[in-house]
């Protein structure tokens, strides 16, 4: 889908923001770019739809490099969706979000039909919304249609550049949220920018850690906390030596026992969970002697998330 081969960004007196990068998103695949301060990872980022040019190298999308491609029409097929929302404050929320069909020619009653099922998609009743102006919106609602107006043309990819960053935790954990939902009912490749590894983890089909920019790992949340290819990787993503003991009973899901060979106490060593789900998907917890539910591996993932430090906080 999309191919970065050889990328480079070079600025002046010949600083490499982004330094030989080779990577391939995958078709309909939530890509999370993530890194330190000026690891590069907007840069890269920007270099897709050609924001940022790039100084050596090139990048294909669908194996065709994203300088043939007229640029107008790169732009209107890739959605882009910014950390200040940039929302155009004298239009209505429906017109912001037409901006893009509108240039392509839609017909009125084609955008009409796309804006009402966009706020619906986003959790925004149309017929209250579709007039209101973006300043009658809060931060997480604007942010919303902000998503909206980047899908409005139904581009395939989509570019999110830490678009919840500036929301306060509650907005910021319910578009997350709201994001795994979308995730699942469109068929868009996201490739988003954040400094939070938490959010990374939630969100992510797959992660690149990035530094000094250069790619030091990519992998799916499991890769990345189980196999941590360095120290540096590690201590990012915040990852503590697994011989702790916790409390299984909590994490529980509802029990279903079919083809789950193995089984674990209630308390037990982290290491011992992750040596078991390297092996089965699902694991039976049990307490006395009766089983009590299931941990699966994304259920570890989300503890050992809610359990690390953010990391990079600096925007680049």
């Amino acid at each position: 889908m999309i191919t970065f081969d050889g990328v480079s960004k070079l600025y002046e007196h010949r600083t490499k923001a982004v330094d030989k990068l080779d990577l391939h998103i995958q078709e309909n695949e939530f890509f999370v770019l993530i890194g330190p301060s000026g690891c590069g990872k907007t840069t890269t980022l920007k270099m897709i739809n050609r924001l940022i040019d790039v100084s050596e190298g090139s990048i294909f999308i669908d194996d065709k490099k994203i300088t043939e491609y007229d640029i107008h029409e790169l732009r209107w097929n890739i959605g882009y969706v910014l950390q200040q929302i940039a929302l155009f404050p004298h239009m209505t929320i429906a017109e912001n979000i037409a901006i893009v069909p509108e240039l392509k020619m839609w017909g009125r009653k084609q955008i009409q039909d796309r804006v009402d099922k966009l706020l619906e998609m986003v959790g925004l009743n149309p017929a209250i919304y579709r007039n209101r102006k973006p300043a009658e919106l809060s931060g997480g609602q604007q942010q919303r249609i902000g998503v909206a107006r980047a899908l409005a043309a139904d581009p395939r990819i989509i570019l999110m550049d830490e678009p919840f960053s500036a929301l306060d935790p509650i907005s910021r954990e319910k578009l997350q949220n709201d994001m795994l939902h979308l995730k699942q009912t469109i068929n868009k490749t996201i490739v988003f920018v954040t400094h939070d590894i938490r959010e990374a983890l939630k969100l992510g089909d797959r992660i690149c850690i990035m530094k000094e920019g250069k790619v030091l790992q990519i992998g799916s949340p499991d890769e990345i906390l189980h196999h941590p290819v360095n120290n540096f990787v590690r201590d990012f993503v915040g990852i503590h030596k697994p011989d702790g003991r916790i409390n299984l009973e909590p994490l529980v899901l509802p029990l279903d026992e079919s083809d789950v060979p193995l089984r674990l106490p209630t308390v037990v060593s982290l290491a011992e969970v992750l040596e078991s789900l390297s092996q089965h998907e699902k694991v039976v917890v049990e307490k006395g002697g009766k089983s009590i539910g299931l941990i699966d591996r994304r259920r570890i993932i989300e503890y050992m998330a809610s359990h690390l430090d953010e990391r990079g906080y600096e925007n680049e």
